[in-house]
């Protein structure tokens, strides 16, 4: 096994090389993110317009799916309670702006929207998985109809909700004609919450050998000051600012999933915006992937990548191996596997920290209901061949291997190597 290690040392090149947030002038228009994709991991699922289709030499005999959790009431109030709180206090102190006064009647209802349901999936949620469903058995009908689906999901209450969607939908479109065998527990944290259970992980939670990176690049690009300052009135000190900003963008930014509207320019301006969805976005991306600062992050992930590799293989050798085998996690499932899996998008190593949002996008990687998918075909040779997708689009597994359709063997050493299994 790859022994797993974190950095001690803190590294602070965030602004000594041009990147996405230097110049005088604050962001130009090229490269500022439309607003819904600045609610970042918050955002709901990207649905595409069309099912890829793959050469007439091939067919279609395994999927392995990996699955966040689709669209939810935010995890706890106390971000919500917390704002409603400071907006409180300067509304009796006579401060409150319009800013504040609309962001405080937002934030109270949906305080009372998701009163007992906080982190539960939502139905934009069960939507979201039922399409997948849909997509996944309208594209491979044979490997569900008169077959066995495999299906685990995490304890947690809003993954078990996912896996059920997903599996009444595809029930429903095989009229009974399947069999679903599905399961939940702390038995698979170890695959679907390694951020839990991995005690090196746990032990780099605690540490963040990352803050001082983090905090450097907040102190260049958060407009907390001026978006704090703008909805309670008066002048706030760095830190506080600092906190009512970040759960300003929080709650504004989780209020698409939990099927709420509201007009985000009543809050922010589309730089600033920008600027908070990217300290939250580093953020992630230092915490949950492989960077210079760590590479224990991704590795947490190296057990899924090995049941991957292995149910795959057992597929292949005729072992008793359904064909479609579900897995439902969380965005922290997702954003390591694709990082060790080292994918298009969601594998950036810098020391210019300056240049992250310009390379991975949590939005990108993990929107509610994400997903990573390893499709087996078969060629009329009889040999194996793979297709990687994130979010139902097809990507490159190898970097510098253009093909989407890999000779399993091939990507299997592959996958083993950057696990190191």
């Amino acid at each position: 096994m790859m022994m797993k290690v974190f950095a001690c040392c803190v590294l602070l090149a965030v602004a000594s090389a041009p990147g996405f947030f230097l110049g005088a002038s604050g962001l130009t228009a090229p490269t500022l993110f439309p607003a819904e994709r600045c609610e970042g991991s918050r955002m709901p699922y990207p649905a595409p317009d069309s099912v890829v289709e793959w050469p007439d030499s091939l067919v279609p005999v395994m999927i392995n799916h990996v699955g966040r959790h689709g669209a939810r009431f935010p995890t706890s109030a106390k971000r919500f309670g917390r704002l409603a709180g400071v907006l409180e206090r300067a509304e009796s102190g006579g401060t409150l702006t319009r800013r504040g006064r609309l962001l405080l009647q937002l934030t109270r209802r949906a305080m009372a929207d998701a009163d007992g349901r906080w982190g539960e999936l939502d139905s934009l949620g069960v939507a979201e998985q039922r399409g997948i469903a849909r997509r996944m058995f309208e594209a491979f009908p044979q490997l569900f109809v008169g077959q066995k689906v495999d299906a685990i999901s995490s304890y947690v209450a809003r993954c078990v909700a996912s896996m059920d969607a997903f599996t009444a939908q595809i029930n429903e479109l095989a009229d009974g004609r399947v069999t679903l065998a599905d399961d939940s527990g702390r038995e698979f944290s170890p695959l679907l919450r390694p951020f839990e259970v991995d005690s090196v992980y746990v032990e780099f939670a605690a540490a963040r050998p990352y803050a001082g990176v983090l905090d450097a690049f907040a102190r260049e690009v958060s407009p907390a000051v001026a978006v704090a300052g703008s909805m309670v009135g008066g002048e706030l000190a760095a830190a506080e600012a600092d906190e009512v900003a970040s759960d300003i963008y929080y709650v504004v930014s989780a209020l698409s999933a939990m099927g709420l509207s509201a007009d985000w320019q009543d809050f922010f301006s589309l730089e600033e915006y920008n600027r908070m969805w990217a300290v939250d976005n580093l953020r992630q991306y230092l915490s949950r992937t492989a960077t210079t600062v760590s590479a224990v992050p991704a590795e947490i992930a190296s057990a899924l990548v090995g049941d991957l590799v292995r149910t795959t293989d057992d597929f292949i050798s005729g072992a008793d191996v359904t064909p479609v085998r579900l897995r439902f996690g969380h965005a922290e499932t997702i954003m390591p596997l694709a990082s060790l899996m080292r994918l298009p998008g969601c594998y950036y190593l810098t020391y210019y920290f300056d240049t992250v949002a310009s390379h991975w996008q949590n939005w990108n990687v993990v929107p509610m209901a994400a997903n990573i998918r390893l499709i087996l075909f078969r060629s009329q040779s009889g040999r194996y061949y793979v297709r990687t997708e994130l979010n139902e689009r097809p990507l490159e597994l190898i970097p510098g291997c253009r093909d989407l359709y890999v000779p399993w063997e091939r990507a299997r050493n592959y996958l083993v190597a950057v696990a190191g299994l």
